[in-house]
């Protein structure tokens, strides 16, 4: 596993991040430490196409989308981690806690922690800010099935 810190830029992110446009909810990966942490950001503006519609004259970024931009920072997180380029990551289990909402104009600065990595399961906690401030949290674990699969129970589980 490398230790080496990095950034991946929004060409860069691509490789290790499978979501793609009008589901990709980060803009650049400021700083990743595979298999460890990584940052990034998500500039959120009025261009956004869920926008419109939530809510008119008072609009926020939607919580499920919120959570969603944490998850794919803390795949970032994972996927950088040597061998695991490509593999594909099922979301098994987020829940989230919102504290401010998240508006046009804004920045959305996550940082995610992987806190156990093991056959193919990998449980993380991201925090979102906004100037600072905390905005949201997720508690996530996330799935690569291809590496999960490859484990049989053991006569005792």
């Amino acid at each position: 596993m490398m230790d080496e810190k990095f950034s991946l830029n929004e060409v860069e992110l691509l490789k290790y991040q499978p979501n793609r446009y009008p589901f990709l909810f980060l803009d650049r990966v400021t700083e990743v430490c595979p298999g460890k942490y990584a940052k990034g950001y998500k500039n959120v503006t009025n261009n956004e196409w869920y926008i419109p519609a939530h809510f008119p004259g008072d609009p926020n970024m939607p919580g499920c989308i919120q959570m969603e931009a944490m998850a794919q920072l803390l795949t970032v997180a994972i996927l950088t981690t040597e061998g695991m380029e490509g593999k594909i990551v099922h979301g098994y289990k987020h829940a989230g806690t919102f504290h401010q909402e998240v508006r046009p104009g804004d920045r959305l600065e996550m940082e995610a922690e992987i806190l156990s990595f093991r056959r193919g399961l990998c449980t993380g906690k991201v925090k979102g800010y906004i100037d600072g401030v905390l905005a949201c949290e997720l508690e996530s674990t996330i799935i690569i099935p291809d590496v999960f699969n490859q484990f049989k129970p053991r006569k005792n589980d």
